[in-house]
């Protein structure tokens, strides 16, 4: 798994963690409302006091007002709690702060289905459309040789960044060689595949040398990248690659292959000063 696919899944953890912490604190919230019936705390002086204002309100009879004297002789009195509206179980329990809760952990939930599905995205290799991981069109066979070749007869590799790999001509056939009955090679050219096969670094060409020269630990190929010295254990790994009908060059990210170390090096190296 890659850096950026290690980042992803840890702010996709840290997301998750924020919701559950949320909602745990919401729900708690909630829980004290119902219990107390109030968005606070009151001391127990303050309760005291409340309770006795209530029982001293409740041991006193009212006194009946100029309207209630009036109609005392006519009808009976109305209790006055009859003429509130009734208020259904649902409505009363739903408060602000719940309201609030509610709202604060649909944001959230939303954010968080927005990452995932970011974050998927990401982390999904592309199998079509020509992207890493898939089969990528890089050109015409006859431009990528005219490429390659520099006018001295010196080879120049051609990076390809969709590909991740260095285009490099192979000349003859592969009886004999490491590549021997494997699809490395159409039409005259392999596709490398930039890494080293000792850490990963990237491996960037030397042009006096006319080969690839790793930076990080002086693992050394030829341009056909067959092992010639360092802590590699074997040649550079390359994908599999064919000519489609219209003469394009097609390689296939999906499939490496690798090969050992080869006995008998199919192209001489060091051809110059090395770079290192």
């Amino acid at each position: 798994m890659s850096a950026p696919q290690i980042l992803s899944l840890a702010f996709a953890i840290i997301a998750i963690l924020a919701v559950v912490a949320i909602g745990s604190v919401a729900y708690r919230r909630g829980t004290v409302d119902k219990d107390e019936g109030t968005t606070g705390r009151l001391d127990r002086k303050a309760r005291r006091r409340g309770r006795d204002a209530e029982e001293r309100r409740r041991s006193t009879p009212p006194e009946p007002t100029a309207a209630e004297t009036m109609a005392s002789d006519d009808e009976p009195p109305v209790d006055p709690r009859e003429l509130r509206p009734e208020v259904g179980r649902e409505e009363y329990d739903i408060t602000r702060r719940q309201f609030f809760n509610r709202g604060v952990g649909a944001i959230f939930g939303v954010f968080l289905a927005q990452f995932g599905i970011a974050s998927l995205a990401f982390m999904w290799p592309k199998l079509r459309g020509g992207g890493f991981g898939g089969r990528v069109v890089v050109g015409t066979v006859d431009d990528l040789t005219r490429s390659v070749f520099l006018p001295d007869g010196r080879v120049q590799p051609l990076f390809v960044s969709a590909a991740q790999a260095y285009i490099v001509p192979f000349q003859g056939n592969t009886d004999g060689t490491s590549f021997e009955g494997l699809p490395v090679v159409a039409d005259g050219l392999m596709a490398l595949w930039q890494r080293c096969v000792h850490l990963g670094c990237r491996v960037p060409t030397c042009q006096s040398s006319q080969g690839f020269e790793c930076p990080c630990h002086s693992s050394k190929y030829n341009y056909h990248g067959e092992y010639e010295g360092g802590p590699a254990p074997r040649n550079l790994d390359r994908f599999v690659v064919s000519v489609d009908d219209a003469g394009n060059l097609i390689v296939d990210t999906g499939q490496v292959i690798q090969t050992s170390r080869a006995r008998v090096k199919s192209t001489e190296y060091p051809q110059g000063p090395s770079c290192l």
